[in-house]
Parts: structure tokens; sequence; C-alpha cells
């Protein structure tokens, strides 16, 4: 029985939010600001709109420069404002 709840609290507990987006800036020391652009469309007049959201985004090698596309991940907190890590880089900017 007590196995069931450990693997109910651990599902529960890594089921975290999954983003991919763009690195908009790198100045900071392991952290890197990342651009989520999301496309919705409006209620009303249905046409399509974007809206974006900037994560700060742990990146513990400074590997990453301006223009990569990542995917990122929900993390505890890490900093004042750093709530994200970098999970995968899918394409290197040119």
């Amino acid at each position: 029985m007590a196995e069931e709840t450990q693997n109910t609290e651990t599902a529960t507990r890594n089921n975290r939010k999954v983003r991919d987006g763009v690195v908009y800036s790198n100045k900071m020391d392991k952290t890197v600001i990342v651009e989520v652009t999301r496309r919705s469309r409006h209620p009303q007049y249905s046409k399509t709109v974007q809206s974006r959201a900037r994560y700060y985004v742990h990146d513990e090698e400074n590997t990453l420069n301006v223009g990569d596309k990542v995917i990122i991940t929900e993390t505890r907190p890490l900093s004042k404002n750093k709530r994200w890590r970098l999970l995968e880089i899918v394409e290197r900017a040119r």
C-alpha cells in the first residue's frame, strides 16, 4: 500500500510544464532568458493572436547563445526569478 502512494506522488510530481522557445539573452552567468511565443484564436474575432512570455532558465554549462531553439522544463525555485531549467537544445543559431 505504501508503494502505491509513493508511485502516485512521484507521477504527480514529475508532471511538469514543458515549453519550447528561443534564447533571447545570455548576458548572465549560468542563466539565459528564453522567449516563448504562443498562438491562440481570439474568441470574438477569430483572428490568430500571438502572445509571448520570457522565462529565466538555468544553463549550467553556459553553452547557449542568442537565437538557439531550446526546450525548457519547470523546476524548483533556483533563485528569485529562475524557475525553469534547460531540457534539450533543439537547434543551434547560425
